[in-house]
């Protein structure tokens, strides 16, 4: 007979379940660097556009519109000036679009209660993104805040030579704070957007699945690319003036004693005072623009490296 310390043991539930949660953890992670990748290739000319028009000065406007903005880039810098500010963002975002999936996925796991095919509520799916939003922004804070400040730089010879430089700038004169500025305004930001965006898209996924008797591997890539377009559109009309905010208080001066806005409120009630609603959607054209290629693109590489990778 066997010495019975000698038979193979058979791992406990709680341990395989750890094991598989881990190896869907980094499929997710790898899915979303796809994602994010895609997103700031795709995405970074319309957001220098969005971020020019948002900070540029109101009595001494540079651009009289969207199409005055690309114009005069064009013409100063050539295409190199509609990428400035995109290492950062080619690594950070592709860290951020990571972290919202992996907290995402992770959230729908434990809701679902390990239940693949469990459908989530409105609610459930809101809960859930808005997470993955306000842990996405620990990451997203510092990437935007560096992308935003060398996106506004329109001259040479001046002001930071790259995202390296102006992180080592603003760290030896400021810290840490003055890395993470803005980031309680990026806090919000993310979690109201991003609750907006996951519901929206998890959401029409469910119900194409349920409707057409498809599995999630099932939906053509054309209503994946569709979805991701009509997330992106709903993200933004959610978190829009809370984006101007969070890109004048991130290109404010960093020294306070000279800085103009002395808070979030303090920029919303100035932006208010000086040019009504409509100074809350300043740059709202070209981010609508770029919502949708942009946001088909992070879902169709998330969604295509879920399915080689699985």
């Amino acid at each position: 007979m066997a010495d019975v310390a000698s038979l193979p043991t058979i791992p406990e539930k709680s341990e395989i379940e750890t094991v598989n949660g881990g190896n869907q953890a980094i499929k997710d992670c790898v899915s979303g660097t796809v994602g994010g990748i895609l997103q700031v290739l795709v995405g970074q000319p319309f957001d220098t556009v969005k971020v020019r028009l948002q900070t540029q000065s109101r009595t001494n406007p540079l651009y009289s519109g969207m199409l005055d903005c690309v114009r005069k880039t064009r013409a100063r810098e050539g295409y190199a000036g509609f990428y400035k500010g995109t290492t950062t963002p080619l690594v950070g975002i592709g860290a951020c679009v990571s972290i919202q999936f992996v907290v995402l996925e992770y959230m729908k796991r434990t809701m679902s209660q390990g239940n693949p095919n469990a459908v989530l509520s409105n609610a459930q799916l809101c809960l859930a993104g808005g997470i993955a939003g306000v842990a996405n922004s620990v990451v997203s804070g510092p990437v935007e805040h560096i992308r935003t400040r060398l996106q506004v730089q329109t001259g040479t010879g001046t002001g930071y030579s790259g995202p390296i430089d102006a992180i080592s700038k603003i760290y030896r004169s400021y810290g840490i704070r003055g890395i993470y500025k803005g980031q309680m305004m990026t806090v919000l930001r993310e979690g109201v957007g991003y609750s907006a965006y996951f519901a929206c898209y998890e959401w029409l996924v469910q119900q194409t699945m349920e409707s057409q008797n498809l599995t999630r591997k099932q939906i053509p890539t054309t209503q994946v690319c569709l979805y991701g377009a009509m997330s992106g559109y709903a993200m933004w009309l959610m978190m829009y003036p809370l984006d101007i905010i969070k890109s004048k208080l991130q290109t404010d001066h960093l020294d306070v004693s000279k800085r103009q806005y002395r808070s979030a409120i303090d920029c919303a009630r100035q932006v208010f005072a000086t040019e009504g609603v409509k100074g809350f959607f300043r740059g709202f054209g070209p981010c609508m623009l770029r919502a949708a290629p942009v946001n088909a693109v992070t879902f169709l590489g998330f969604e295509t490296a879920m399915r080689i990778l699985s």
